[in-house]
């Protein structure tokens, strides 16, 4: 088990005020907790500059499903990048488009790289790259 230790943080009555709405609107069950999740985003933030650092993206993209040949593009370049394709699901969201959403792993630069080239793809309407950084705070 981590070892917990107690701070102290001063903060003006309207900040708090402020922080407390939103936590609250958040369902956070302690200031914390929220406190602890903000700390981690930013701690994550910083990693992902870092175009070595480890991390998992969820690459999402709409298409239009009859565009020549894009879902044969689509897969090879999934499967060019094996190693840092884990996963995907195509889901139809009406007679024309589909998402697209594929769960890359590896370094950041790389995985940029993929989700790029598959984002630039003719026939891609829309798409966005989520990263999460995987080594642990």
């Amino acid at each position: 088990m981590k070892q917990i230790e107690r701070i102290g943080v001063s903060l003006d009555k309207e900040l708090l005020s402020m922080f407390d709405k939103l936590i609250a609107g958040r369902g956070y069950p302690s200031r914390s907790e929220a406190i602890r999740d903000l700390i981690r985003r930013q701690l994550s933030s910083e990693r992902l500059e870092n175009p070595q650092a480890g991390a998992v993206a969820a690459v999402c993209l709409v298409y239009d499903h009859h565009s020549t040949k894009l879902m044969e593009r689509i897969t090879h370049l999934q499967h060019s990048h094996i190693l840092q394709t884990i996963s995907s699901i195509h889901i139809h969201l009406d007679e024309h488009d589909c998402l697209e959403v594929i769960v890359l792993r590896g370094q950041v630069g790389e995985i940029n790289n993929v989700a790029e080239k598959i984002l630039s793809l003719k026939g891609v309407k829309l798409g966005r790259i989520n990263l999460v950084a995987t080594e642990s705070v």
